[in-house]
Protein backbone atom coordinates (compact mmCIF):
# COMPACT_ATOMS: atom_id res chain seq x y z
CA UNK A 1 0.00 0.00 0.00
CA UNK A 2 1.57 3.38 -0.84
CA UNK A 3 1.68 6.17 1.11
CA UNK A 4 -1.15 8.79 2.14
CA UNK A 5 -0.16 12.32 0.33
CA UNK A 6 -1.25 14.73 2.73
CA UNK A 7 -2.97 17.84 1.16
CA UNK A 8 -0.55 20.76 -0.05
CA UNK A 9 -1.34 24.03 2.29
CA UNK A 10 -1.20 27.00 -0.06
CA UNK A 11 2.38 27.73 0.60
CA UNK A 12 4.11 24.02 0.32
CA UNK A 13 3.91 24.24 -4.29
CA UNK A 14 7.29 23.53 -4.98
CA UNK A 15 8.90 25.84 -8.18
CA UNK A 16 9.94 29.58 -9.10
CA UNK A 17 6.26 30.61 -7.45
CA UNK A 18 6.67 29.46 -4.23
CA UNK A 19 10.50 30.47 -4.04
CA UNK A 20 9.28 33.89 -4.92
CA UNK A 21 6.59 33.81 -2.16
CA UNK A 22 9.28 32.57 0.57
CA UNK A 23 12.29 35.24 -0.56
CA UNK A 24 9.62 38.32 -0.64
CA UNK A 25 8.87 37.90 2.74
CA UNK A 26 12.47 37.27 4.31
CA UNK A 27 13.22 40.58 2.47
CA UNK A 28 10.22 42.36 4.14
CA UNK A 29 11.44 41.42 7.49
CA UNK A 30 14.51 42.65 6.45
CA UNK A 31 13.36 45.91 5.56
CA UNK A 32 11.26 46.08 8.46
CA UNK A 33 14.11 45.64 10.60
CA UNK A 34 16.10 48.22 8.30
CA UNK A 35 13.66 50.69 8.73
CA UNK A 36 13.81 49.96 12.64
CA UNK A 37 16.88 51.00 12.76
CA UNK A 38 18.48 47.76 13.38
CA UNK A 39 22.20 46.74 12.99
CA UNK A 40 23.07 44.68 9.95
CA UNK A 41 24.20 41.18 12.19
CA UNK A 42 20.56 41.55 13.72
CA UNK A 43 19.03 42.17 10.43
CA UNK A 44 20.79 38.81 8.30
CA UNK A 45 20.79 36.89 11.40
CA UNK A 46 16.77 37.40 11.72
CA UNK A 47 16.40 36.85 7.97
CA UNK A 48 18.50 33.56 8.04
CA UNK A 49 16.22 32.59 10.78
CA UNK A 50 12.98 32.99 8.60
CA UNK A 51 14.56 31.65 5.84
CA UNK A 52 15.28 28.47 7.37
CA UNK A 53 11.55 28.23 8.69
CA UNK A 54 9.87 29.15 5.60
CA UNK A 55 11.90 26.14 3.63
CA UNK A 56 14.75 28.12 1.99
CA UNK A 57 18.05 26.15 1.41
CA UNK A 58 20.03 28.93 1.77
CA UNK A 59 19.58 32.74 1.99
CA UNK A 60 22.88 35.72 1.68
CA UNK A 61 22.17 39.17 2.21
CA UNK A 62 24.11 42.60 1.84
CA UNK A 63 22.92 45.07 4.16
CA UNK A 64 23.82 48.99 4.36
CA UNK A 65 21.99 51.55 5.77
CA UNK A 66 19.35 52.22 3.03
CA UNK A 67 19.69 49.22 1.07
CA UNK A 68 19.40 44.91 1.20
CA UNK A 69 20.42 42.93 -1.84
CA UNK A 70 19.72 38.81 -1.19
CA UNK A 71 19.27 36.01 -2.89
CA UNK A 72 17.71 32.96 -1.71
CA UNK A 73 18.21 29.24 -2.74
CA UNK A 74 15.53 26.52 -2.56
CA UNK A 75 16.70 23.21 -4.95
CA UNK A 76 17.17 23.62 -8.14
CA UNK A 77 16.26 27.85 -8.31
CA UNK A 78 17.67 30.80 -6.76
CA UNK A 79 16.03 34.45 -6.66
CA UNK A 80 18.01 38.16 -6.24
CA UNK A 81 16.08 40.82 -4.96
CA UNK A 82 17.62 44.92 -4.29
CA UNK A 83 15.20 46.72 -1.83
CA UNK A 84 15.72 50.61 -1.23
CA UNK A 85 14.36 52.03 2.16
CA UNK A 86 15.12 55.73 2.58
CA UNK A 87 13.74 56.49 5.36
CA UNK A 88 15.99 56.45 8.38
CA UNK A 89 14.91 56.35 11.76
CA UNK A 90 13.99 54.42 15.00
CA UNK A 91 11.36 52.46 16.58
CA UNK A 92 12.27 50.34 19.42
CA UNK A 93 8.44 48.79 20.04
CA UNK A 94 8.27 47.79 16.22
CA UNK A 95 11.96 46.47 16.30
CA UNK A 96 11.07 44.34 19.60
CA UNK A 97 7.88 43.17 17.91
CA UNK A 98 9.85 41.47 14.93
CA UNK A 99 13.02 39.97 17.54
CA UNK A 100 9.34 38.18 19.13
CA UNK A 101 8.09 36.85 15.94
CA UNK A 102 11.90 35.78 14.53
CA UNK A 103 11.85 34.21 17.83
CA UNK A 104 9.04 32.23 17.42
CA UNK A 105 9.04 30.75 14.17
CA UNK A 106 10.16 27.29 13.73
CA UNK A 107 11.04 24.60 10.99
CA UNK A 108 7.44 24.58 8.73
CA UNK A 109 6.21 27.55 9.82
CA UNK A 110 4.00 29.15 6.86
CA UNK A 111 5.04 31.93 4.28
CA UNK A 112 1.18 33.61 5.00
CA UNK A 113 1.85 33.24 8.53
CA UNK A 114 4.69 35.30 8.71
CA UNK A 115 3.16 37.88 6.00
CA UNK A 116 0.26 37.62 8.30
CA UNK A 117 1.97 39.37 11.24
CA UNK A 118 4.76 41.68 9.06
CA UNK A 119 1.09 42.69 8.55
CA UNK A 120 0.10 43.54 11.80
CA UNK A 121 3.50 44.97 13.27
CA UNK A 122 3.91 47.09 10.14
CA UNK A 123 0.48 48.91 11.04
CA UNK A 124 1.64 49.70 14.36
CA UNK A 125 1.28 53.03 15.17
CA UNK A 126 3.34 55.32 17.20
CA UNK A 127 2.81 54.62 21.14
CA UNK A 128 2.81 58.38 21.88
CA UNK A 129 1.49 61.47 20.63
CA UNK A 130 2.98 64.89 19.10
CA UNK A 131 2.81 66.26 22.20
CA UNK A 132 4.63 63.79 24.41
CA UNK A 133 6.96 62.91 21.63
CA UNK A 134 8.37 66.78 21.96
CA UNK A 135 8.28 66.48 25.94
CA UNK A 136 10.46 63.63 26.05
CA UNK A 137 12.68 65.36 23.71
CA UNK A 138 12.60 68.46 25.95
CA UNK A 139 13.37 66.14 28.95
CA UNK A 140 16.17 64.33 27.50
CA UNK A 141 18.21 67.52 26.46
CA UNK A 142 17.44 68.93 30.17
CA UNK A 143 19.40 66.21 31.40
CA UNK A 144 22.08 66.42 29.35
CA UNK A 145 22.01 70.27 30.23
CA UNK A 146 23.08 69.26 34.01
CA UNK A 147 25.36 66.70 33.06
CA UNK A 148 26.88 69.86 31.02
CA UNK A 149 27.43 71.74 33.65
CA UNK A 150 24.39 73.78 32.83
CA UNK A 151 22.08 75.61 35.81
CA UNK A 152 18.27 75.25 36.66
CA UNK A 153 17.44 77.87 34.27
CA UNK A 154 18.98 76.67 31.15
CA UNK A 155 17.60 73.38 31.74
CA UNK A 156 13.79 75.32 31.61
CA UNK A 157 15.24 77.30 28.33
CA UNK A 158 16.14 74.09 27.16
CA UNK A 159 13.18 72.19 27.45
CA UNK A 160 11.31 74.78 25.74
CA UNK A 161 13.48 75.33 22.77
CA UNK A 162 13.94 71.46 22.33
CA UNK A 163 10.59 70.61 22.23
CA UNK A 164 9.69 73.07 19.63
CA UNK A 165 12.72 71.69 18.03
CA UNK A 166 11.49 68.25 17.99
CA UNK A 167 7.83 69.18 16.33
CA UNK A 168 9.48 70.56 13.71
CA UNK A 169 11.20 67.63 13.02
CA UNK A 170 8.40 65.39 13.62
CA UNK A 171 6.52 67.41 10.97
CA UNK A 172 9.19 67.33 9.05
CA UNK A 173 9.86 63.38 8.96
CA UNK A 174 6.13 63.46 8.23
CA UNK A 175 6.29 64.74 5.13
CA UNK A 176 9.28 62.70 3.80
CA UNK A 177 11.83 65.40 3.80
CA UNK A 178 15.70 64.50 3.42
CA UNK A 179 17.32 64.53 6.28
CA UNK A 180 19.85 66.99 6.01
CA UNK A 181 17.32 69.76 5.97
CA UNK A 182 15.13 68.32 8.75
CA UNK A 183 18.25 68.38 11.10
CA UNK A 184 19.44 71.80 9.58
CA UNK A 185 15.67 73.10 10.34
CA UNK A 186 15.43 71.52 13.79
CA UNK A 187 18.65 72.60 15.03
CA UNK A 188 18.49 75.97 13.82
CA UNK A 189 15.22 76.66 15.49
CA UNK A 190 15.68 75.11 18.81
CA UNK A 191 18.86 77.16 19.32
CA UNK A 192 17.38 80.57 17.94
CA UNK A 193 14.89 80.04 20.43
CA UNK A 194 17.25 79.42 22.94
CA UNK A 195 19.38 82.23 22.48
CA UNK A 196 16.33 84.41 21.74
CA UNK A 197 15.19 83.81 25.48
CA UNK A 198 18.43 83.87 26.90
CA UNK A 199 19.22 87.02 25.55
CA UNK A 200 16.12 88.54 26.21
CA UNK A 201 16.99 87.62 29.80
CA UNK A 202 20.28 89.17 30.07
CA UNK A 203 19.22 92.15 28.09
CA UNK A 204 16.71 92.51 30.71
CA UNK A 205 19.42 92.02 33.39
CA UNK A 206 17.60 89.35 34.81
CA UNK A 207 20.55 87.39 34.13
CA UNK A 208 24.38 87.32 33.14
CA UNK A 209 26.07 86.29 30.31
CA UNK A 210 27.20 82.52 32.20
CA UNK A 211 24.31 81.34 30.38
CA UNK A 212 25.64 80.95 26.80
CA UNK A 213 27.10 77.55 26.62
CA UNK A 214 23.68 76.13 27.27
CA UNK A 215 22.81 76.51 23.47
CA UNK A 216 24.92 73.01 22.82
CA UNK A 217 21.91 71.33 24.95
CA UNK A 218 19.14 72.13 22.55
CA UNK A 219 20.19 70.40 19.84
CA UNK A 220 21.58 66.94 21.46
CA UNK A 221 18.22 65.32 20.77
CA UNK A 222 19.70 65.37 16.84
CA UNK A 223 22.68 63.36 18.32
CA UNK A 224 22.27 59.68 16.02
CA UNK A 225 22.73 57.78 18.73
CA UNK A 226 21.02 54.46 17.68
CA UNK A 227 22.94 54.86 14.09
CA UNK A 228 26.17 55.15 15.33
CA UNK A 229 25.96 52.25 18.41
CA UNK A 230 24.61 50.12 15.28
CA UNK A 231 27.80 51.89 13.15
CA UNK A 232 30.61 50.86 15.75
CA UNK A 233 29.12 47.17 15.82
CA UNK A 234 28.78 46.77 12.83
CA UNK A 235 32.63 47.69 11.85
CA UNK A 236 33.55 45.93 14.73
CA UNK A 237 32.21 42.87 13.48
CA UNK A 238 33.76 43.45 10.30
CA UNK A 239 30.37 44.20 8.44
CA UNK A 240 32.01 47.22 6.16
CA UNK A 241 29.28 48.25 4.06
CA UNK A 242 26.80 48.61 6.73
CA UNK A 243 29.36 50.25 9.27
CA UNK A 244 30.84 52.82 6.51
CA UNK A 245 27.11 53.71 5.10
CA UNK A 246 26.08 54.45 9.00
CA UNK A 247 28.83 56.26 9.74
CA UNK A 248 28.73 58.82 6.82
CA UNK A 249 24.91 59.17 7.34
CA UNK A 250 26.21 59.87 11.53
CA UNK A 251 28.52 62.40 9.88
CA UNK A 252 25.73 64.40 7.58
CA UNK A 253 23.50 64.65 10.14
CA UNK A 254 25.58 65.83 12.76
CA UNK A 255 27.27 68.39 10.73
CA UNK A 256 24.07 69.86 9.42
CA UNK A 257 23.20 70.11 13.01
CA UNK A 258 26.39 71.94 13.70
CA UNK A 259 25.56 74.42 10.89
CA UNK A 260 22.84 74.88 12.35
CA UNK A 261 23.60 75.86 15.55
CA UNK A 262 26.76 78.10 14.31
CA UNK A 263 24.03 80.22 12.03
CA UNK A 264 22.29 80.66 15.05
CA UNK A 265 24.63 81.95 17.11
CA UNK A 266 26.69 83.71 14.25
CA UNK A 267 23.00 85.90 13.79
CA UNK A 268 23.22 86.73 17.29
CA UNK A 269 26.58 87.42 17.52
CA UNK A 270 26.65 84.71 20.61
CA UNK A 271 29.83 83.67 21.97
CA UNK A 272 29.76 80.15 23.83
CA UNK A 273 32.58 77.72 25.13
CA UNK A 274 32.66 74.64 26.93
CA UNK A 275 31.86 74.89 30.69
CA UNK A 276 35.01 74.53 33.11
CA UNK A 277 35.92 71.23 33.74
CA UNK A 278 35.13 69.78 37.54
CA UNK A 279 38.01 67.82 38.83
CA UNK A 280 39.97 66.44 41.39
CA UNK A 281 37.75 65.05 44.06
CA UNK A 282 34.97 62.25 43.75
CA UNK A 283 31.10 63.82 43.18
CA UNK A 284 29.92 64.66 46.86
CA UNK A 285 26.47 62.28 47.33
CA UNK A 286 24.14 65.10 46.64
CA UNK A 287 26.05 65.54 43.22
CA UNK A 288 26.23 62.10 42.46
CA UNK A 289 21.86 61.77 43.53
CA UNK A 290 21.50 64.56 41.07
CA UNK A 291 23.29 63.04 38.09
CA UNK A 292 21.98 59.80 38.50
CA UNK A 293 18.40 62.01 38.16
CA UNK A 294 19.81 63.71 35.09
CA UNK A 295 20.95 60.62 33.63
CA UNK A 296 17.33 59.28 34.06
CA UNK A 297 15.91 61.99 32.84
CA UNK A 298 18.04 61.43 29.49
CA UNK A 299 18.15 57.73 29.24
CA UNK A 300 14.31 57.62 29.83
CA UNK A 301 13.28 60.69 27.30
CA UNK A 302 15.75 59.42 24.51
CA UNK A 303 14.10 55.67 24.79
CA UNK A 304 10.42 57.82 24.40
CA UNK A 305 12.24 59.42 21.29
CA UNK A 306 13.15 55.51 20.43
CA UNK A 307 9.32 54.84 20.44
CA UNK A 308 9.79 52.42 23.79
CA UNK A 309 6.97 51.27 25.55
CA UNK A 310 7.09 52.98 29.52
CA UNK A 311 8.38 49.93 30.86
CA UNK A 312 11.58 49.42 28.24
CA UNK A 313 11.64 53.76 28.84
CA UNK A 314 11.86 53.17 33.10
CA UNK A 315 14.57 50.43 32.52
CA UNK A 316 16.43 51.98 30.65
CA UNK A 317 16.32 54.98 32.42
CA UNK A 318 17.32 53.18 35.48
CA UNK A 319 20.73 51.47 33.61
CA UNK A 320 21.23 55.07 32.83
CA UNK A 321 20.91 56.12 36.24
CA UNK A 322 22.92 53.36 37.48
CA UNK A 323 25.97 53.60 35.60
CA UNK A 324 26.41 57.11 33.96
CA UNK A 325 27.24 58.60 37.67
CA UNK A 326 29.14 56.05 38.53
CA UNK A 327 31.11 56.56 35.00
CA UNK A 328 31.46 60.66 36.03
CA UNK A 329 32.62 60.07 39.87
CA UNK A 330 34.90 57.45 38.85
CA UNK A 331 36.54 59.76 36.26
CA UNK A 332 36.63 63.07 38.66
CA UNK A 333 38.10 60.75 41.31
CA UNK A 334 41.50 60.22 39.05
CA UNK A 335 40.67 56.46 38.83
CA UNK A 336 40.06 56.00 35.32
CA UNK A 337 40.85 58.30 32.29
CA UNK A 338 37.39 59.65 30.25
CA UNK A 339 37.52 57.41 27.46
CA UNK A 340 38.47 54.03 29.89
CA UNK A 341 35.43 55.21 31.99
CA UNK A 342 33.12 55.63 29.15
CA UNK A 343 33.95 51.91 28.02
CA UNK A 344 33.71 50.18 31.13
CA UNK A 345 30.01 52.10 31.73
CA UNK A 346 29.48 50.45 28.22
CA UNK A 347 30.42 46.92 29.07
CA UNK A 348 28.52 47.21 32.14
CA UNK A 349 25.47 48.48 30.27
CA UNK A 350 25.81 45.84 27.41
CA UNK A 351 26.00 43.21 30.27
CA UNK A 352 23.25 44.66 32.73
CA UNK A 353 21.01 44.89 29.48
CA UNK A 354 21.57 41.26 28.23
CA UNK A 355 20.94 40.39 31.98
CA UNK A 356 17.32 42.45 31.63
CA UNK A 357 16.67 40.91 28.02
CA UNK A 358 16.98 37.16 29.38
CA UNK A 359 14.80 37.87 31.41
CA UNK A 360 12.06 39.77 29.51
CA UNK A 361 10.14 39.98 25.72
CA UNK A 362 12.77 43.03 25.06
CA UNK A 363 16.01 43.32 22.91
CA UNK A 364 19.31 44.32 24.80
CA UNK A 365 19.67 46.68 22.19
CA UNK A 366 16.59 48.91 22.84
CA UNK A 367 17.34 48.49 27.14
CA UNK A 368 21.00 49.89 26.53
CA UNK A 369 21.21 52.31 23.66
CA UNK A 370 18.93 54.87 25.57
CA UNK A 371 21.98 54.38 27.94
CA UNK A 372 24.72 55.07 26.12
CA UNK A 373 23.67 57.88 24.23
CA UNK A 374 23.90 59.69 27.52
CA UNK A 375 27.51 58.64 26.86
CA UNK A 376 28.35 60.14 23.64
CA UNK A 377 30.02 63.55 23.64
CA UNK A 378 27.63 65.39 21.55
CA UNK A 379 28.39 68.75 23.28
CA UNK A 380 32.64 68.49 22.92
CA UNK A 381 31.67 67.95 18.30
CA UNK A 382 29.89 70.83 18.51
CA UNK A 383 32.56 72.80 20.70
CA UNK A 384 34.90 71.67 18.42
CA UNK A 385 33.01 72.77 15.18
CA UNK A 386 33.04 76.31 17.53
CA UNK A 387 36.50 76.48 17.75
CA UNK A 388 36.97 75.43 14.15
CA UNK A 389 34.80 78.40 13.47
CA UNK A 390 36.50 80.93 15.73
CA UNK A 391 40.11 78.99 13.23
CA UNK A 392 41.38 77.56 16.78
CA UNK A 393 42.70 74.40 14.76
CA UNK A 394 44.72 73.33 17.72
CA UNK A 395 41.97 73.25 20.14
CA UNK A 396 39.15 71.97 17.48
CA UNK A 397 41.50 68.65 16.75
CA UNK A 398 42.57 67.98 20.47
CA UNK A 399 38.41 67.95 21.24
CA UNK A 400 37.72 65.73 17.75
CA UNK A 401 41.09 63.13 18.98
CA UNK A 402 39.22 63.08 22.17
CA UNK A 403 35.58 62.31 21.20
CA UNK A 404 36.91 59.90 18.27
CA UNK A 405 38.63 57.90 21.28
CA UNK A 406 35.72 58.02 23.64
CA UNK A 407 33.42 56.73 20.72
CA UNK A 408 35.30 54.05 19.90
CA UNK A 409 35.86 53.22 23.64
CA UNK A 410 31.93 52.90 23.38
CA UNK A 411 31.82 50.42 20.34
CA UNK A 412 34.47 48.51 22.19
CA UNK A 413 32.65 48.12 25.29
CA UNK A 414 29.34 47.01 23.92
CA UNK A 415 31.16 44.70 21.43
CA UNK A 416 33.01 42.91 24.35
CA UNK A 417 29.80 42.24 26.75
CA UNK A 418 28.46 40.75 23.66
CA UNK A 419 31.31 38.53 23.13
CA UNK A 420 30.93 37.54 26.61
CA UNK A 421 27.40 36.86 26.41
CA UNK A 422 26.29 36.13 23.01
CA UNK A 423 28.06 32.56 21.29
CA UNK A 424 27.09 34.32 18.21
CA UNK A 425 29.38 37.26 18.61
CA UNK A 426 31.87 34.85 19.76
CA UNK A 427 32.12 32.73 16.55
CA UNK A 428 32.78 34.12 13.24
CA UNK A 429 30.04 32.54 11.61
CA UNK A 430 28.60 33.52 8.03
CA UNK A 431 24.83 34.02 8.65
CA UNK A 432 24.04 32.39 5.14
CA UNK A 433 23.87 29.73 7.11
CA UNK A 434 20.72 28.89 8.11
CA UNK A 435 19.92 27.86 11.48
CA UNK A 436 18.45 24.21 12.64
CA UNK A 437 15.23 24.93 13.57
CA UNK A 438 12.67 22.95 15.82
CA UNK A 439 9.67 21.54 14.15
CA UNK A 440 6.40 22.73 14.62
Amino acid sequence: MGRKRRAARPSDDLGPDRLMRQSAVVMRLGQLLQSCGAGSYRIKASMARVAAAVGLDRHEALVTLTEITTTSYAGDYFRTEVSEHRQVGTNAHRLDELGRLVARVRKGTRVEEVEAELDRIAALAPLYPWWINALAAGLACAGFTYLNGGTWLECLVVVLATSVGQLLRRAMLERRLTHFAVWLAAGFTSATIYVAIVGALQAAQVIDTSHHAGVVSTILFLMPGFPLVTAMLDLLRHDFSSALSRAAYVLTVMTATGLAIGAATSLFHWDFAPPAETGGAAAPLAVFALRALASFAGAYGVALLFNSPQKVALTAGVVGALANPARLAVVEAGWAAWHVGVGAAAFGIGILATMLSARSSYSRVTLSVPAIVIMIPGAPFYFALSAFDAENVPAALDQLATIALVIGSIGIGLALSRIVTDPGWRRDTATSTLPQLRDL
